[in-house]
Order: C-alpha cells, then structure tokens, then sequence
C-alpha cells in the first residue's frame, strides 16, 4: 500500500470523528510530520478484542513512521474512569492494577512491532504521584464544574438522584495531564472516551498553547449497543483459547459482520463493501461472512495456522456435532451436588448467580438432556458430559 493509501486508511478506516477536523490532520500527516501518538489504557481487567480497534489504529500510524505510545494508566485505574457508567466504580488497588497489566506488553506485541524502535510503554503513576496539592489545584483551575457536568453519564445520574463523587470529576483532569507531561500531538482512542480525549486538549492548549489532535474510533458494540467488553460481560479476551474466541464470534449476531470486519481485520475496504452488499440482498450466507470475520481475529490475535485449526475444529463440532478433543477434565470428590456447585467446580459458570441463569435460559445439558430445574441434585459418576451452550464442556473422570 503507498504511503497515500495508508493515510487514506488511517483518516477513514474505523474512524467516528477527528478533532478538530479531518483536514487539519491530513495535512499534517501528508507533509510528513513525525508525530508523537498515544494511547491509554487503564488495566482494570483483560485485554480484550475491543481494544483490537484503537491498537490495529495504532499499527497503521507506526508503519507510517510515527512515535506510539502505550500510556498503562496504573494511577488512573485505581480512580476509575467514570465514562459511561450509572454508578461509580469500585476503587482497584495498585497490587490488583499490577497484577491486570502483566501480560499487556505481551499481548499489545501481537498487533504492534515491538523491535522498531517508535514504540514504548508508559505508566502515569510516575509521574501523577509527584503531583504536589497546589500541582493539582492549578491543573484543576483550567476546568469549570459546568463543562465536567456536562458528560451524559452525569446527566443521567443527576435525573436518577444518584451521587457524583468529587474523585470521578478529577479523572479526566488527570488523563488531560498525560497529554501534557507527555508533550503528544495525537490521542487515539474509542468515541466514548471523546470527552476526556478532549479535556487533554483543552490542558495542552492552555499549557503549552500546543495543538493535540483527537482520533476517536467507532466501538465494537452489541445487539442492544452498549461496548463490548469487561463491564458488560461480553468480553472476548485476548488471551481466550483459540476455538472459544472462534465460538464467541460466530455466536455473534449478524448486524455485527461488517462492522466488525472493519474495525478488528485487515480486510480491504471494498471486499468489506462488497460482503456488506451481498449479505443485503441475500446472495451471501451471514454464517460464511462470520466465519472470516472469526478466523480473522483469530488470526490476528493467536497467529493464522492456529486460526486455521480453531476454524476446522469449531466445523467439526458444530457440523458433525461431536465434543470437542480438548474438552476440560475434573475429578470430583463429591458423589452429588446441586446443579448450581457443579457448574461452577466444573469452571462452566463463575457464580452460581451465572449458573442460574445459564440453566434458566435452557443452555445446560448433562449426558446430552435438558437440565430444566436448578435446584436439581446431580449424582456424579465418571464420564459424565455436562454443556453449557454450543461451545463449552466439561468431563467428569
């Protein structure tokens, strides 16, 4: 691809909206500026595929040359950011922050190329807590209580009589000041982290009379519209097997085909085009255009041979409706247990809450028949199959 078409990609590709405009971008980038670009990420769980979108964003920009930045935001996580939420978030501690981010780097090198050298991590904890009372009154004082009340999630909150906690105000002034301790020319990032993308711009601006540019990106969001990811209990996690990631996907709905091809692959443009013409008029089955969405994410995440295994093994399961070879084996001491706690010592429900639910919606099967009643007493024997939906299992030996 010409550095042109790479730019074109950049400024479309996934995009929702450049601050402040599309031209002004442009222009820089097609003069050959070298920018300094960031991205943040606070680790308070998994990576997950939703953050495929801003990281394959990433990617463009760094073969095009420019300097990325990883910002780990190990301050940041332990305020949690307010963005989109009814309630404010429980307070994480720098152990549990530590511990979330271990395997980022990790990870973030299966989209980025982690040999160049235009790429680095960063953590904001080394510099915010050097941060001085009156540091933070001054950062505090290029803000007004009337444009942080106006973020939709507090609009909702004040109609709803709940609380707005002094500690959820201050998370964007702290974000605005990565921008500025790292002297960035652009943020990328999701559409609903815009506002505190822009407060960085606005403290950049006062500070240093310094330009930031804003990239926000389209979510991958799902049926009802809401982001996919950790707090919603869609996550679909980097570090998820090969086959679960493959299953996850093609469970998908299909409004999710085209979109998802554009902002998690490398698909070219037009062939997504193209498969989004074919699925309207119904010359293209959903179930194919889903598939090479599946094995693309795949791909991109564990490499395409594994991709290519995931792919026939997900076909074997579900077409000659065999279990899978590498189905999860438990030895139980127990001779019965309510279906609840087998559920969960077999790692097919996280709580019994989830394992209730999964039995509610007819999606446990044991020995192949209905579990209908969770109050149920399961007298375990070795051999026993118990499923949970079409892609998990678990064998009793």
């Amino acid at each position: 691809m010409e550095t042109k078409d790479q730019i074109e990609e950049v400024l479309t590709r996934g995009v929702e909206r450049i601050y402040p405009s599309r031209n002004e971008l442009e222009n820089v980038l097609r003069a050959g500026k070298k920018l300094r670009i960031y991205h943040g990420i606070d680790p308070t769980g998994k990576l997950h595929i939703g953050h495929l979108v801003s990281l394959r964003k990433l990617r463009q920009l760094q073969d095009l040359g420019h300097e990325i930045i990883i910002l780990i935001g190990d301050f940041t996580a332990t305020i949690g950011d307010p963005t989109g939420k009814g309630a404010a978030r429980k307070p994480l501690t720098r152990r549990q922050v530590l511990a979330n981010a271990i395997d980022y780097k990790k990870q973030i090198g299966k989209i980025l190329d982690l040999k160049k050298s235009n790429v680095r991590f960063l953590r904001n904890e080394q510099w915010t807590n050097k941060l001085k009372p009156e540091d933070l009154l001054e950062l505090a004082s290029h803000f007004t209580v009337a444009r942080l009340l106006e973020r939709d999630m507090f609009q909702k909150r004040i109609k709803a009589g709940k609380d707005i906690h002094v500690h959820e105000f201050l998370y964007p002034i702290f974000q605005a000041y990565d921008s500025v301790t790292m002297d960035v020319d652009l943020e990328v990032g999701g559409n609903d982290q815009t506002f505190n993308m822009l407060a960085g711009r606005t403290l950049l601006k006062r500070i240093k009379n310094k330009e930031k540019f804003v990239l926000a990106l389209k979510l991958l969001t799902d049926s009802s519209g809401k982001k996919m990811g950790k707090s919603e209990g869609n996550l679909v996690a980097f570090d998820e097997k090969p086959g679960e990631m493959y299953g996850k996907i093609m469970s998908w709905p299909d409004e999710r085909i085209v979109l998802g091809l554009e902002i998690l692959t490398n698909v070219p443009q037009k062939e997504i085009e193209e498969v989004g013409r074919q699925l309207s008029s119904k010359k293209l089955n959903p179930r194919e255009a889903k598939a090479r969405l599946a094995k693309e994410v795949v791909a991109a995440c564990h490499g395409p041979q594994i991709a290519l295994l995931a792919e026939k093994e997900f076909n074997r399961v579900f077409r000659e409706g065999l279990q899978p070879d590498e189905t999860p084996k438990f030895a139980l001491k127990e001779k019965e247990l309510s279906a609840l706690d087998l559920l969960c010592k077999t790692n097919l429900a996280a709580s019994r809450s989830e394992a209730r639910r999964l039995i509610e919606q007819g999606g446990v099967k044991i020995d192949r028949l209905l579990l209908k009643d969770e109050k149920s007493l399961i007298r375990i024997r070795r051999g026993m199959l118990i499923q949970v939906g079409k892609r998990k299992y678990a064998k009793i030996v």
